[in-house]
């Protein structure tokens, strides 16, 4: 029976490369990467045999094998995978569930992560084979370190296919996993930010000392300590790897049994009473076309999921630059302009969002001025709270209020300017998006070189009609502060001046295009 799980699971890798020749293509070069990378890993293992220094290599293959386990945890249980070997899928065989456990466990020996974690553990069987009782160590401790990984990625997975199984649990686990490693730049930050040759290596080795009596870092640390002369702590690790182990496999028994009897989940419709926002908004063509923004603001995973994104950015952008350098007076200026200008940029493709659904609009001869206006509520009050709120928690941080009208009027010029030059460019510019239903992170069905112009575009022209404002900001910041409200005014006035112009004119290219509007929507 084991070797028809091997043999199974020999051919569904087989079959991998029966695919299009640009996936195979694709595969490939992931593999080689995949390879090379071990083999780099492997290599430097093997020159660290020839290093005396046994406590620094030590901390170092304690925390970033620790790093491992944890990769192999959470990968599938936030972005989820497909698993071919689902212990569902073999409920009707017969087989007892002791039985499958082990032959599903043994399977997971053959593939990519395994091959690449089988030829990193193989160099730090050289790098610790400094005499018998540590090599004989360093084997148990990499078969114990192999053992642990593959069988956590099994439960990981069969765990991510229980509560993952509908689209939209998927798509909030991909969002987490974003938000996860977002939330790790910090940590990006204070590991750049340490003088490592001063005080670097007592950190790693801290690091290491906690990691080493953990499930994460036991199997690591059991030939570390043996080749450091500590024998007793070698010896005490090497029980709480086998421990750890041992309760990994009996999770995994059990894991299996609850999944044989228990069926895959489905999504489940809800029911809502009454008309939502459109009882609450007025009873106008651009109240109705509002009230259907906002519900698909709130209950579209295309929009939400982008929403979510939005207060990311401000992150991604601010660690690089504090990294290089950047005094921490200045950083907390950057985020609420930053939001503010990646909300009004958001509607800049709004209408190809509708996908077919668009020709109620161009068949019922709504006004484009009131289909333009519409669509921009939901992001004008999201972004009157942003701005509001944001300005606020600036000026409590930096302890500066002269700065907010600077804030202020910077963040109203991005926001308001980038949904004027996105309402004329939804109507006459719209490329093909994620269709409804689609999972977010899906790509559309078809992409050309006039997404990113568009996307440049309105970015840039949000850019230049704030840039007066910008400019005066810079005056009040390292000049006379006196220039703040000559931001705030400047800002204020480009940007409702751009919004009433963006409406008007992407009204009256609606109106026009209206047929062409629809074809785009039918040929995406």
């Amino acid at each position: 029976m084991m070797t028809q799980f091997l043999r199974l699971k020999l051919r569904l890798l087989a079959n991998i490369f029966k695919r299009s020749p640009w996936q195979v293509v694709g595969i490939i070069i992931g593999l080689i990467y995949g390879l090379g990378l071990a083999g780099l890993l492997f290599f430097t293992l093997v020159m660290l045999r020839f290093v005396g220094d046994v406590e620094i290599i030590g901390a170092a293959v304690i925390v970033g094998g620790s790093a491992t386990v944890v990769g192999f945890i959470v990968f599938p249980l936030v972005f989820g995978v497909d698993d071919t070997m689902d212990p569902r899928r073999f409920a009707l065989f017969g087989i007892s569930d002791r039985s499958l456990a082990f032959g599903l466990g043994l399977a997971a020996l053959i593939g990519v992560p395994a091959l690449v974690l089988g030829v990193v553990l193989l160099g730090t069987i050289v790098t610790w084979s400094r005499g018998v009782g540590e090599t004989v160590l360093a084997v148990l401790g990499a078969a114990l370190a192999f053992a642990t990984c593959l069988l956590l990625a099994r439960v990981a997975t069969a765990v991510a296919s229980l509560l993952l199984a509908t689209r939209r649990s998927r798509e909030f686990s991909g969002v987490l996993g974003l938000l996860l490693i977002v939330a790790l730049s910090p940590v990006v930050v204070v590991l750049v930010s340490i003088d490592w040759a001063s005080s670097g290596l007592a950190v790693l080795e801290g690091l290491a000392g906690i990691l080493s009596w953990t499930p994460l870092g036991a199997a690591f640390a059991v030939p570390a300590d043996a080749a450091a002369g500590a024998w007793g702590a070698a010896l005490l690790k090497l029980l709480i790897a086998v421990a750890t182990l041992g309760l990994i496999w009996l999770a995994w028994e059990r894991l299996v049994a609850t999944m044989l009897v228990t069926p895959g989940r489905e999504g489940s419709a809800k029911s809502y009473r009454g008309l939502g926002w459109f009882d609450r908004l007025p009873h106008t063509p651009a109240g109705a076309i509002a009230a259907r923004s906002l519900t698909y603001w709130f209950r579209d995973a295309r929009y939400w999921v982008s929403f979510i994104m939005i207060p990311v950015v401000p992150v991604l952008v601010m660690v690089p630059l504090a990294i290089a350098g950047v005094p921490a007076t200045y950083l907390p200026l950057i985020p609420v302009p930053l939001m503010a200008l990646f909300l009004g940029w958001s509607l800049h493709n709004d209408t190809a969002y509708d996908s077919t659904a668009i020709w109620l609009h161009v068949v019922s001869g709504v006004r484009g001025a009131a289909d333009r206006f519409g669509r921009l509520v939901p992001v004008l009050v999201a972004g009157v709270l942003v701005i509001g709120l944001g300005s606020a928690i600036t000026a409590l941080v930096l302890d500066d209020w002269r700065m907010v009208p600077s804030v202020i009027g910077v963040s109203t010029a991005l926001l308001l300017a980038g949904l004027g030059v996105g309402a004329v460019s939804s109507a006459r510019f719209p490329y093909p998006a994620v269709k409804p239903g689609d999972s977010p992170f899906q790509q559309p069905q078809a992409t050309g070189t006039i997404s990113a112009l568009v996307q440049s575009i309105t970015m840039l022209g949000s850019i230049f009609v704030a840039a007066p404002a910008i400019v005066f900001a810079a005056l009040g910041l390292f000049v006379n502060p006196e220039w703040h409200l000559l931001s705030l005014v400047s800002g204020v006035v480009l940007g409702v001046a751009a919004l009433v112009w963006g409406v008007w004119l992407g009204g009256r290219v609606f109106e026009r295009r209206g047929p062409e509007i629809l074809q785009a929507a039918v040929r995406a």
